[in-house]
């Protein structure tokens, strides 16, 4: 992997389905004794999650599709 000259790198498909790296993810560099590691900001994470459990706003009541789904 090579950095360009604008100082990015493209992570490699397989990393960004296996830790979630979805666009427009947050992501921040972290020294250890190591190097750096490469983490998902916890904003990012929680964007991520409600947009997974938002909620749904529909034009009937739930008794009116509770109704529906019991015919």
């Amino acid at each position: 992997m090579r950095i360009n000259e604008c100082g990015q790198i493209t992570i490699p498909q397989e990393f960004r389905e296996r830790y979630g790296l979805i666009p427009n993810a947050e992501v921040q560099f972290v020294p250890d004794e190591n190097g750096l590691r490469l983490v998902v900001s916890p904003a990012s994470r929680a964007a991520a999650i409600h947009a997974l459990y938002g909620r749904k706003h529909f034009d009937r009541s739930t008794d009116e599709l509770l109704a529906l789904l019991r015919e």
